[in-house]
């Protein structure tokens, strides 16, 4: 079996310790944390990841500049990130993912179904060269209007 490798980016290493016991006690994953958002990228370049979970909030340098740093670099670029979003709520997404501007966004803290389901269908995705988001959102779910909503609300906090 070929494990997936997920670079976990947060500023709380409780969580990116909890998340990474989490997901290699269910086999199938490699794990690494990275709690200081300025060494997101080298970590990210050193590990080569699969799959990037993100915190948004973060002080430094908030989950949207990592992901433009991300971005920005030719071999990660296309590396898919997952948000992880204390700035909403599970009662207010309905336990379930959110899309924003092609972007995925689950609220913390993280319900570990949902996760792990992202994360398949997220991989899933990439495995089968599908340009077209499978993720589906319950009709209720709110949606942010877009990315830089989330991140202005996230600085001038």
């Amino acid at each position: 079996m070929n494990m997936k490798r997920i670079l976990v980016i947060d500023d709380e290493p409780s969580i990116t310790l909890n998340l990474k016991l989490t997901l290699e006690s269910g086999g199938g994953y490699e794990v690494l944390g990275e709690n200081n958002p300025v060494n997101a990228l080298a970590a990210a370049q050193t590990f080569q990841p699969d799959l990037i979970l993100l915190d948004v909030m973060m002080p430094d340098m908030d989950g949207g500049d990592v992901a433009a740093r991300l971005q920005a670099d030719p071999v990660l670029r296309d590396t898919p990130v997952i948000f992880l979003s204390g700035i909403v709520s599970n009662e207010e997404t309905g336990g379930h993912e959110m899309i924003s501007g092609g972007e995925t966004f689950l609220a913390k803290p993280v319900d570990i179904e949902v996760l792990i389901k992202c994360i398949e269908q997220t991989l899933s995705q990439i495995l089968n060269h599908d340009a077209t988001p499978s993720l589906f959102l319950d009709e209720t779910a709110p949606i942010f209007k877009n990315y830089e909503l989330l991140c202005s609300f996230n600085k001038s906090s």
